[in-house]
């Protein structure tokens, strides 16, 4: 299994943008979905997350202005970012719970660059 995040790239503040993230192989299913980030210097941080049936968690600075969901048929997780912030520049990692019979493993996207800056 494989995820690839897409979507990053340089926005001034204020502007938006779209990550996605899709799992590709076989014999697999997918549990919960997440996004994490890291900033330069700092550890990686919950961006949002979103289980199986759709329940949503974000952090509280993503509140109101971030929004994930997901297409599981696509085996895809979005994340739409508007109003962002000089403090959004970071790598942007998508996260997978992949499920193989009765196992479950964390896999992660190979993290997309999200530059905020006027």
């Amino acid at each position: 299994v494989q995820l690839q995040a897409s979507g990053g790239g340089s926005v001034q503040p204020g502007g938006s943008l779209r990550l996605s993230c899709v799992a590709s192989g076989r014999g697999f299913s997918i549990g919960g979905m997440a996004w994490y980030r890291q900033a330069p210097g700092k550890q990686r941080e919950l961006v949002a997350d979103i289980t199986s049936t759709g329940w949503t968690n974000y952090a509280d600075s993503m509140k109101g202005r971030f929004t994930i969901s997901r297409d599981s048929a696509k085996n895809t997780v979005l994340l739409q970012m508007n109003s962002l912030k000089p403090e959004d520049t970071a790598v942007y990692y998508c996260n997978m719970k992949i499920r193989f019979s009765i196992y479950e493993y964390d896999y992660w996207g190979q993290g997309t660059l999200v530059t905020v800056s006027s």
